[in-house]
């Protein structure tokens, strides 16, 4: 008997806001990488952040397998999105096609990258200094995005990436930004997973800000909360956190 056809669905906002999301909450992936042998495609787990228009960016040691793939070829596939209870095919996930792009310990965004990196995997601050690991920025050429059962969508870059003028001025204060919330506005970081989030437990804190929202941790756990705008001028940040504030206590009551 034939084998039905999955139908891809026609890319919708709904489907755009399930990407963002699943690319800026991962906290580790499956990459599949090619290795200089030319033989099978080797996929393993890694820990990931993102960069400030939201690309996937990894931490690789020179004597794992996977990075003889990175250097050999610079195509990799990178899947993200965790399954939970039940069947794990319902839930959703995407399997993103990059270009690897090494960063080097003498670029300017080498700084960003890696403070982005660790704010969301702090004990990796243990070794990511070492001679032999680099960071690698992952590029999306291209996007499968799976909601779950019959809802299956071919996405390009711009269905998720952040793009904005304010993207460089915002990494410039986003270090200090989250200081000040963290430590001047701590109520506020609580109402903000508590409501806009929808966490019942857990201290929170605020990990990294962009153009486009926030995420939050506490503990292994992290969400991601997106703006309704993306951020077109630095200068709207505080006010627009501030407004978040306000309507949230009076959505709580």
């Amino acid at each position: 008997m034939a084998q039905k056809k999955q139908t891809i669905r026609e890319t919708d906002d709904e489907a755009r806001a399930l990407a963002r999301r699943l690319v800026s909450s991962a906290r580790c992936g499956s990459l599949a990488v090619l290795l200089p042998d030319g033989g099978h495609p080797f996929a393993s787990r890694t820990a990931v952040a993102n960069d400030i228009d939201r690309a996937p960016v990894i931490l690789v040691s020179d004597l794992s397998g996977h990075t003889s793939g990175l250097k050999n070829d610079p195509r990799v596939s990178l899947l993200l999105g965790a399954p939970g209870k039940g069947d794990p095919l319902a839930h959703p996930r995407i399997t993103l096609q990059c270009i690897a792009e090494r960063i080097g310990r003498d670029e300017e965004r080498h700084a960003r990258i890696r403070a982005r990196f660790l704010r969301r995997h702090p004990k990796s601050a243990l070794y990511a200094d070492f001679a032999d690991f680099s960071f690698y920025r992952l590029d999306p050429a291209s996007a499968s995005l799976n909601g779950g059962f019959g809802k299956a969508y071919q996405l390009v870059p711009g269905d998720f990436l952040i793009a904005s003028p304010a993207l460089e001025s915002l990494a410039e204060m986003e270090e200090s930004a989250i200081e000040h919330m963290n430590g001047d506005h701590a109520d506020a970081v609580e109402v903000y997973a508590r409501v806009l989030a929808g966490e019942k437990t857990g201290k929170w804190q605020i990990s990294g800000i962009d153009a486009a929202g926030f995420e939050l941790v506490s503990g292994d756990r992290l969400v991601r909360v997106e703006f309704d705008a993306v951020l077109e001028d630095s200068g709207r940040l505080a006010p627009v956190l501030a407004e978040m504030a306000r309507s949230a206590r009076a959505r709580r009551g």
